[in-house]
């Protein structure tokens, strides 16, 4: 199988003020990743995936809703068969930090046992949500069980993960855009973006970003 692909790394002082389109721009505070460096490296991985399940059942697995974008562009940049479930999870609920407690609100609709599935992430932190899906998808005796994610929060990391590919490895920043969201806005900005705090302020400051 191909060997795992590590995430590039961006920097804080990667970023940049963002162009002024829309109302959704003045809530950011810089972009941390532009629209064609997303692009081009979705291209990439959906690379290393047609190499790596070329010739077997492969099945994404898409956990909703954050990933949903990252999964529309990395479907049309793998070439080979495959097919699409979903699942939604909930850590957060009303919270701009995770609980920790893991809620499973949607399953899959086929049985996994004896395909190749690969869960498609847009984003890991602490880790507990992915951990806690891995498991029980890995119970289902699935032929073979990787991640795929957009961006990767080292620095948020509390219990291991073995993802195999990686986007990119992001600072501790609360990113939005590209599926990502703040209260359910900002996911159709076409960049990662990092929020202004005035804009959470209200709920308090963040000690992580979105997604599990």
């Amino acid at each position: 199988m191909t060997q795992k692909v590590a995430g590039v790394v961006v920097e804080r002082s990667a970023g940049r003020p963002p162009a002024q389109h829309g109302p959704l721009d003045e809530d950011v505070e810089w972009v941390l990743i532009d629209s064609e460096t997303l692009q081009q490296r979705v291209r990439d991985l959906g690379r290393f995936i047609d190499e790596c399940y070329a010739g077997k059942d492969l099945l994404l697995i898409a956990v909703l809703k954050g990933s949903v974008v990252f999964l529309a562009d990395l479907m049309r940049a793998i070439t080979i068969p495959h097919e699409v479930d979903f699942m939604a999870t909930s850590s957060y609920g009303a919270a701009v930090q995770s609980t920790g407690v893991v809620r499973i609100l949607k399953d899959l609709n086929k049985p996994i046992e004896g395909r190749h599935v690969l869960i498609v992430e847009d984003i890991i932190d602490s880790g507990h949500t992915l951990a806690y899906l891995t498991r029980i998808l890995a119970a289902r005796n699935p032929a073979s069980l990787h991640v795929a994610t957009l961006l990767d929060k080292p620095e948020r990391r509390e219990v291991d993960i073995d993802v195999k590919w990686t986007g990119f490895s992001i600072p501790n920043e609360f990113v939005i855009g590209y599926g990502l969201d703040y209260n359910e806005k900002y996911r159709n900005l076409p960049y990662i973006g990092v929020l202004k705090p005035r804009v959470y302020s209200e709920a308090g400051a963040p000690e992580e970003g979105s997604g599990p």
